[in-house]
């Protein structure tokens, strides 16, 4: 599948103002990618940076795009998720107004409904953010009016 051709809506439980990715960019069993690019209108935007709470959320969405393309693929509908726990959260720096993100998540353990990923923020070739997140994937659906 062309992931350019992709609404990020479909993938996403989340809606606006809430979205911190705008592109899946790769899947596979083992990593999902996916870009944004930081904008002064951001509701997590202050003083021209996305502050640690948009980094944080950009990561959750790069997990919640992941399992969305397997609904989408499956043909099932989007599910609610949840950040069960946040380890080893670093950030380097705050990205600008400006800048676009590559985010990397890496499976590190999938058992029922949770996953762990490691996951990396970049913009261009520096690392911003690292931290190891856990997402608790619930049987709700997540439908557009319920959000």
């Amino acid at each position: 599948m062309d992931f350019e051709k992709i609404d990020i809506l479909r993938l996403l439980p989340q809606r606006r103002p809430f979205i911190l990715i705008d592109r899946l960019v790769h899947f596979d069993e083992a990593q999902t990618v996916t870009r944004f690019m930081v904008r002064e209108d951001n509701i997590f935007t202050e003083a021209g940076k996305l502050q640690a709470a948009g980094l944080i959320e950009n990561i959750a969405q790069t997990c919640a795009a992941r399992m969305g393309y397997i609904n989408l693929i499956h043909s099932e509908q989007v599910k609610l998720g949840y950040i069960g726990a946040i380890r080893n959260l670093e950030i380097h720096r705050l990205p600008r107004c400006g800048e676009t993100l590559v985010t990397t998540i890496e499976n590190l353990e999938e058992v029922f409904r949770m996953t762990l990923v490691q996951a990396t923020v970049r913009s261009d070739n520096e690392v911003l953010a690292t931290a190891q997140m856990k997402i608790a994937l619930s049987e709700i659906d997540a439908q557009s009016d319920q959000l």
